[in-house]
């Protein structure tokens, strides 16, 4: 049955979520159409750079993307504090980024008197665009709708270009955030597209290595690992760059190797700190789709409340 969104997004539970969004129709979202022999390859870009400009607007920050051939995965931080902490114009001026202002707006720009009900109309629109602007609804309406546009006009027809609406997972611990970003960012590795995480186009972790490789110490329009520089003490994610790295290449290595449960027990360090075992370890990229909840049982069963649930429902990243 379906969810409400607002009962599958809770910021008391977490601040991370995985969003993926599937064409229908047989469409293609990028890649070759083997059966027309069209090329979709250009809209990748397209699609890459939208994302980035949504994510200067919106106060979500993208940890990992992977831009596929009929759908596409992001995983996603919810910057609520960034929302709250922005001043009344910085709030209107990122809405109207993407939005034409009504004309109380204009007004209010313009420095034009307002009467009293008037001022109390402008600072109800602010809190609406406040809350919108750290909304992952909004954040994948505007993602999904200029897409569905854009790629509705170059095929010359109409109707529905998504399957549905995107689905939402919400990663409750550290294990779940770690194993959402690597399954992202090996999309392209696991079904064999790509040989290595480095050399898989639009995604995030070849934007990561890309930046590194011009002497960048992080990547622009990307949630920061724990050791970037971080003057300003902004949020970042839980863990560093290196050891995320050195899960991705273990983890790709199974995936190239074809391995069923026989690997090695030299496992990077970030699995050891995260308590991960190999086996369990490689099962949870079979389930990762499944479900809206990811974390640890005892992480799941405490947040069952928040999301009024009473059973567990999604991927259970601790031993049954």
């Amino acid at each position: 049955m379906t969810i409400a969104r607002h009962r599958q997004i809770q910021l008391d539970a977490t601040a991370y979520y995985h969003c993926m969004s599937r064409c229908v129709r047989r469409a293609f979202l990028c890649g070759v159409d083997e059966a027309s022999g069209n090329s979709y390859e250009h809209r990748r870009h397209q699609v890459e750079a939208r994302l980035f400009d949504l994510a200067k607007v919106f106060c979500i920050d993208i940890c990992a993307y992977a831009i596929m051939s009929n759908h596409y995965h992001l995983v996603l931080h919810i910057n609520r504090d960034q929302a709250e902490s922005l001043k009344d114009i910085e709030v209107i001026h990122r809405w109207l980024k993407f939005h034409q202002p009504p004309v109380l707006i204009q007004r209010f720009l313009r420095n034009e008197p307002l009467s009293p009900s008037e001022k109390q109309s402008v600072q109800t629109i602010i809190r609406t665009w406040r809350q919108r602007i750290y909304s992952i609804s909004w954040f994948m309406r505007l993602l999904n709708q200029y897409i569905a546009a854009e790629a509705n006009k170059e095929d010359g027809c109409t109707g529905h270009f998504w399957e549905g609406r995107f689905k939402s997972q919400a990663l409750l611990d550290d294990k779940a955030l770690a194993a959402a970003m690597s399954y992202v960012d090996l999309n392209p590795v696991r079904v064999g597209i790509a040989a290595t995480p480095e050399s898989s186009e639009y995604t995030s972790i070849k934007h990561r290595v890309d930046s590194l490789r011009k002497h960048n110490r992080f990547a622009r329009n990307l949630h920061p690992f724990s050791d970037a520089p971080n003057p300003h003490r902004k949020a970042c994610l839980p863990f560093g760059f290196k050891d995320y790295l050195a899960l991705l290449d273990f983890t790709g290595k199974q995936f190239r190797e074809g391995s069923s449960g026989q690997v090695s027990n030299n496992l990077p360090p970030m699995m050891q700190r995260l308590g991960f075992e190999t086996t369990l370890w490689l099962k949870c990229y079979e389930q990762m789709e499944s479900g809206c909840l990811i974390g640890t049982k005892s992480t799941i069963q405490s947040k069952l409340a928040i999301f009024g649930r009473k059973k567990i429902a999604g991927v259970c990243l601790s031993p049954a």
